[in-house]
């Protein structure tokens, strides 16, 4: 009577067994689909975009301008017909100084 009950014990075991290695087995797949799918995912991203490689190079561009404004010296710029308006400018500063000192007095 022992020997049965063994028996079935041993059977029993052998069938939780075998549906465990199935379900491992099952959720193998589902894993490795995904791991193909990300990896199909990441590939499809490598592909560059010329649009979005055009706009980076336009952004390393403008930080390569502001980098290069930010180290030089500022320097007054002077256009040249500003040049030219400076002596008469002077010249008519000159004029106004006696009037304001007039109306000052006054």
């Amino acid at each position: 009577m022992a020997t049965p009950s063994v028996s079935f014990r041993i059977s029993r075991n052998a069938e939780d067994l075998a549906e465990t290695v199935h379900a491992l087995s099952q959720r193998l797949v589902q894993l490795e689909q995904r791991l193909a799918a990300m990896e199909l995912h990441l590939a499809s991203n490598k592909q560059e975009d010329p649009a979005e490689l055009e706009s980076l190079s336009n952004v390393e561009r403008l930080l390569q301008d502001c980098r290069l404004l930010l180290t030089t010296e500022t320097l007054p710029l002077v256009t040249e017909s500003e040049t030219q308006r400076l002596p008469l400018q002077q010249q008519q500063d000159q004029d106004r100084e006696p009037d304001e000192v007039f109306l000052d007095a006054a």
